[in-house]
């Protein structure tokens, strides 16, 4: 790696019973650290809250790793580059429910998860919802760029953080463990959830769970 910087791991997660009880395992650790507080700035999303909690119900299936906000944070100012390589943050995407996942071209997870995520963009994104996926490879970002022409993806913009500033600034907060890492914000910048782990994002548990964040709104 460049500069001696540590890669995050690939989370390997496969389907059945190992999964479901690595998801059980995992799930004790981030409800864990969520309640030692994750940082930012709570007092700007206490709104969020009572949104958040609804969403709670619709927890399971492909989406059985998502952990429920209990003390939402503001996470606009994540910082990233944009389709043209130049700075941005996530308060762009603010009016609208946006999915962030951190993912690398080297993360087998993330190549089975990522058609899921284009297939769920062209289902829900537009005015209301947008999936904002950000590459960390540390490399040239035409190696993302011929990534995700290899594996068909057409409707996702390429966000990259060659400086994976922003898997360690969620990684600080106790969200992310490793790649991929999926977090849902509301029209505020507020964080709903997050996941670490792949999901079929466009699975009928996953849509459902997006949908009552867009309606909830």
């Amino acid at each position: 790696m460049a500069g001696g910087q540590k890669r995050p791991f690939a989370i390997n997660w496969r389907h059945g019973a190992a999964a479901a009880a690595l998801a059980a395992v995992l799930a004790g650790v981030y409800v864990t650290l969520q309640d030692q507080g994750n940082g930012g700035d709570h007092a700007a999303c206490a709104a969020t809250e009572p949104l958040a909690a609804s969403l709670d119900p619709l927890i399971g299936g492909e989406v059985a790793a998502f952990r429920v906000a209990k003390e939402p944070e503001k996470l606009s100012e994540l910082a990233f580059n944009d389709t043209d390589g130049e700075g941005t943050t996530l308060a762009a995407y603010e009016g609208r429910i946006t999915l962030v996942n951190l993912w690398a071209t080297w993360c087998a997870p993330c190549r089975r998860e990522m058609p899921a995520l284009d297939r769920l963009q062209t289902a829900l994104g537009g005015e209301d919802f947008a999936v904002v996926p950000i590459s960390i490879d540390t490399g040239e970002r035409e190696r993302a760029a011929q990534f995700l022409e290899g594996i068909s993806v057409q409707n996702l913009p390429l966000y990259t953080d060659p400086s994976t500033k922003i898997f360690e600034a969620l990684k600080v907060r106790g969200l992310a463990v490793g790649l991929p890492v999926t977090v849902l914000l509301d029209r505020n910048g507020c964080r709903l959830g997050h996941m670490n782990g792949p999901a079929e994002w466009d699975s009928e548990d996953a849509q459902k769970l997006i949908e009552a964040a867009i309606a909830g709104s």
